[in-house]
């Protein structure tokens, strides 16, 4: 069992589908995943976000959030995402682990695996 960590840095369906894909399929192959989301991917993860996020011939986005967290992948969104883009911990969405970029750092030192988006 592996560990693999990727990054989000846009809020856009690009930056969010394959995360949630390669994370899915690497935790139903025992790898654990955590998704660490920078300022920049954060309005993604304010409440009602993903629910307008679709792709052509892709997954509902729900349901590959839903089965992600469900698998016990972790979403880590970075503090800084706060001032940067205005908004409180009341608007995001329920799972989020709000973290310091040291703190992904540290739970991400030990991956086999890297990815960003």
């Amino acid at each position: 069992m592996g560990m693999m960590a990727i990054t989000i840095n846009g809020a856009e369906p690009k930056n969010y589908f394959p995360p949630l894909i390669l994370g899915s399929s690497a935790i139903a192959s025992g790898d654990d995943v955590i998704l660490f989301v920078t300022p920049g991917g954060s309005p993604g993860l304010v409440k009602g976000a993903l629910e307008k996020m679709e792709g052509k011939g892709l997954p509902d986005m729900m349901e590959l959030l839903e089965g992600f967290q469900l698998l016990g992948g972790r979403i880590l969104m970075c503090e800084l995402a706060f001032e940067a883009k205005g908004f409180t911990e009341e608007d995001l969405r329920e799972g989020v682990e709000v973290v310091g970029a040291t703190t992904f750092i540290n739970e991400a030192k030990n991956a086999t695996l890297t990815f960003s988006f």
